[in-house]
């Protein structure tokens, strides 16, 4: 995890004891094969427009809570949640939880993971 105030740190480190994190090399390994994996960015639009995991919706942690039933219904399903570095889809994720999405998790190191192990990237 990058650098953060201590504070926000906490409540990440918290929020990690309750959900399920994926690894990267899980994800990049389902996505590699093509199988059909929910995975959702909880970037700012910014950051999403800049660039994003093919195939990944854009729900932002601003308003994942308020969006998420449009797209997917049914709370069992899994979903791969993931931002920058991991903090805040692990707070998107504890919140989703909370939701009642028991399939929502966390992909561990983020973004900034996929692209340093060379996932692809989609604009």
């Amino acid at each position: 995890m990058s650098k953060h105030a201590i504070r926000f740190s906490n409540l990440v480190q918290d929020a990690r004891f309750r959900i399920k994190e994926v690894s990267l090399a899980e994800v990049l390994a389902r996505h590699s094969k093509g199988e059909l994996i929910n995975l959702i960015d909880v970037r700012e639009d910014r950051e999403w427009l800049h660039s994003h995991i093919p195939g990944a919706r854009h729900l932002s942690k601003g308003t994942i809570e308020r969006d998420v039933e449009i797209y997917y219904r049914k709370v069992e399903v899994e979903l791969i949640l993931y931002c920058e570095d991991g903090s805040r889809s692990a707070l998107a994720a504890d919140s989703l939880h909370r939701m009642g999405y028991e399939g929502a998790c966390s992909m561990t190191g983020g973004y900034k993971a996929w692209k340093a192990a060379g996932g692809p990237l989609g604009l």
